[in-house]
C-alpha cells in the first residue's frame, strides 16, 4: 500500500474545493426551505456510490469512447479551471436544475450534480492519473464525512456562518482550484504524444 499523508491531504483539498460543500450552504438551506427537509444520510450514501463508481469504473467508461485518462485529465483540468473562475468571479457557468420534494432533493440536486457531479468525476479521474488509488479513497471518505456533517447541521451553520464568510471561502477555494487545474493540465498535456 502506498499511503502518503501529503497525497491524502492534496486529494482531500482538491475534492473539498470541487464539492464546495461550504459554498453550497445557501443552496442547501434554500432547498431545505422549499422541500421541508434534507435526508443527509441518503444524499451522502448516493454521493459515495457515485464517487466510487467514477473512481473504479470511470476509466472503463472512457475506454468505451476511446479516451485515455491523461486526455481526460487535461479536459478535467479545463473544467476545473472554469469552475475556479466561476467561484472567484461569482458567475454561474455550470447551471444547476433544482427539483422539488424532500426525498428527491437528497439525490437531485444534492448528491448529483452538487456533490458528485461531472466536476467530481473529472477530478477523480484526473487525480487517478497523478495519485495512488488508496490515497484517493481516503480523500473521498474524509470529504463524505465533511459533507454529511454539513448536511446534518445545515440549520446550525446558517446561524453561525455569515454570507460574507461563505463568499470569502468560495474565492479562496476558487484560487486553489485554478492552481490545481493548471498543474493537471501541465502534467498531462504532452504525455503519450
Amino acid at each position: 500500500m502506498n499511503f502518503d499523508f501529503k497525497e491524502i491531504l492534496s486529494v482531500g483539498l482538491i475534492l473539498f474545493s470541487i464539492i464546495d460543500i461550504l459554498g453550497s450552504i445557501p443552496i442547501i438551506l434554500n432547498l431545505r426551505k422549499k422541500t421541508g427537509g434534507i435526508d443527509a444520510e441518503r444524499a451522502t450514501l448516493v454521493s459515495a456510490f457515485l464517487m466510487f463508481a467514477y473512481l473504479y469504473l470511470g476509466t472503463q467508461i472512457l475506454a468505451l469512447f476511446g479516451v485515455d485518462v491523461n486526455s481526460f485529465a487535461v479536459a478535467g483540468g479545463v473544467i476545473l479551471l472554469l469552475m475556479g473562475f466561476e467561484m472567484i468571479l461569482g458567475r454561474e457557468i455550470f447551471k444547476h436544475n433544482p427539483t422539488t420534494g424532500a426525498r428527491s432533493t437528497s439525490i437531485v440536486p444534492l448528491a448529483f450534480p452538487m456533490i458528485a457531479g461531472a466536476g467530481t468525476m473529472t477530478s477523480l479521474l484526473s487525480l487517478k492519473a497523478v495519485y495512488h488509488v488508496e490515497n484517493i479513497v481516503i480523500g473521498i471518505i474524509i470529504n463524505l464525512l465533511v459533507v454529511y456533517v454539513v448536511l446534518k447541521s445545515s440549520s446550525w451553520l446558517e446561524k453561525k456562518i455569515s454570507a460574507s464568510t461563505i463568499e470569502v471561502l468560495q474565492k479562496v477555494f476558487g484560487l486553489i482550484l485554478l492552481a490545481i487545474a493548471i498543474r493537471l493540465i501541465k502534467e498531462n498535456l504532452f504525455i503519450g504524444i
